[in-house]
């Protein structure tokens, strides 16, 4: 395995607050507006959003990895992730990065081995590490609830 990669996108302003980004090798761009509280227009993905993106597509990617290296299984991932931006004098920058897994398993005794694994990822995941911020984890394990139905509760007609 190599020891360095390189990873390049290219940006290219479109006018405004606007513009796109694409890699060389992925056909389509993705269009951006800067965020409504820097003078961009509501309803378009920012560069601060690519970053959470970043963030909770790294987290998914790499959790997937250590459970499939583990021989966990587990039957959904959601994953949300929150910045927290705050200005300080050199001016603004994301001072936190909330991750929230939600955790769906089978078996509830998988829950302690289940948060054991999403801890790991959030150790491992490299964009979360390469980022000057805080990182939290936020993890929530549960088995989806399945309604069961009682015979008592069932009504026939005549």
């Amino acid at each position: 395995m190599e020891s360095t990669y390189f990873y390049t996108v290219n940006a290219h302003w479109t006018g405004a607050r606007t513009g796109s980004v694409k890699p060389e090798e992925i056909k389509l761009p993705v269009f951006f507006h800067a965020p409504p509280e820097f003078g961009g227009e509501a309803g378009h993905w920012t560069p601060e959003h690519m970053l959470m993106a970043a963030v909770a597509s790294c987290y998914v990617a790499t959790f997937s990895a250590i459970a499939q290296n583990s021989k966990f299984e587990f039957l959904d991932l959601e994953v949300a992730v929150e910045g927290v931006m705050v200005k300080e004098d050199m001016g603004w920058r994301f001072a936190q990065v909330i991750i929230r897994p939600k955790l769906a398993i089978a078996d509830a005794a998988r829950e302690e081995r289940g948060i054991r694994l999403l801890q790991k990822a959030e150790r491992s995941c490299l964009i979360g590490r390469s980022l000057s911020a805080r990182i939290s984890l936020d993890p929530f394990v549960h088995m989806p609830h399945r309604e069961v139905i009682e015979e008592s509760d069932l009504v026939f007609a005549e």
